[in-house]
């Protein structure tokens, strides 16, 4: 990338991190489903992340990353975090509490750092995919170097 200006803020703090990623553009205007994303960019969906904001019951939020074609199990993100409860917060509210839009949604450089969890299938990957911090953006990199970056933890957030 040569003009700074078409950086977002994930790709900078990825680059004063030093770590090393991929940036993969596509056409959009407005919200699509995951799904849609990996298929235009030509990459397999498992591999795909889409980001999702809770509040638990104590009124922290927290935010959970897992792949594009799965559900959240609000039980088991409740218990990764040690809450009674958490549930999603309204699409109205996403702004607010992350500092992206609906679709442009990620970990990297919300308006907090909240405790961030990944499910454990990214484990199994070489690299994964998530918002890159704007619609249209999304950006590969290794799990390890996303839950460095996110201080994140790996567990088992997602429906049977």
């Amino acid at each position: 990338m040569s003009k700074k200006e078409n950086k977002t803020n994930a790709m900078r703090i990825l680059e004063r991190n030093k770590i090393s990623y991929e940036v993969k553009y596509y056409e959009c205007d407005e919200f699509k489903d995951g799904i849609s994303i990996a298929k235009k960019l030509d990459e397999n969906p498992d591999e795909c992340f889409k980001t999702l904001a809770t509040k638990g019951k104590s009124g922290s939020y927290y935010i959970y990353v897992l792949p594009v074609d799965k559900e959240l199990d609000l039980k088991k993100c409740a218990r990764a975090v040690g809450e009674k409860s958490v549930e999603m917060i309204p699409v109205k509210e996403i702004n607010r509490v992350t500092g992206y839009i609906r679709g442009g949604t990620t970990a990297l450089g919300m308006k907090k750092d909240y405790p961030v969890v990944v499910h454990q299938s990214a484990d199994d990957l070489t690299k994964m995919i998530v918002s890159g911090g704007k619609l249209g953006v999304q950006i590969k990199l290794t799990p390890k170097d996303y839950l460095k970056v996110t201080k994140g933890k790996m567990a088992d957030i997602i429906k049977s």
